[in-house]
């Protein structure tokens, strides 16, 4: 999964932004420029340019940028819920996303795994109502 490009991107226009700041106060004259304002202006755009990295965290889609096509039956038992990432959207690939007990992200699946997949929790759903209690 790739979540980072555009946070990177993000970070490279800050510290742009604050070296071009750096470079432009010291053409200026020293009596216009104080210690305590260059660390009030330094402290702002260091505070925007982490709410600008966290901001577009949060509204970047979580795609798959590749699938397995080779999981184990005992995997796809522990399968608690999954969906369709489809390609026509923000994502460029269309996957089985799984998201699996004890995992702590989900597992990308190749789409043709997702009749097998079925099959495993119908046989699992089975299971669990023949078992006496």
């Amino acid at each position: 999964m790739c979540f980072s490009e555009s946070s990177w991107v993000c970070a490279q226009v800050c510290a742009g932004l604050l070296s071009q700041y750096l470079n432009t106060k010291d053409m200026l004259p020293p009596h216009t420029c104080s210690a305590i304002m260059d660390v009030k202006v330094g402290f702002v755009i260091v505070f925007l340019c982490t709410l600008a990295i966290t901001s577009a965290e949060a509204g970047i889609p979580k795609c798959c940028m590749s699938t397995k096509s080779d999981i184990r039956a005992r995997i796809l038992m522990n399968v608690q819920r999954w969906e369709m990432q489809e390609s026509n959207g923000a994502c460029d690939i269309q996957a089985l996303v799984l998201y699996v007990k004890n995992f702590k992200k989900p597992v990308c699946a190749h789409p043709n795994l997702k009749r097998k997949l079925k099959i495993i929790l119908k046989i699992k759903d089975q299971m669990a109502h023949q078992r006496p209690s």
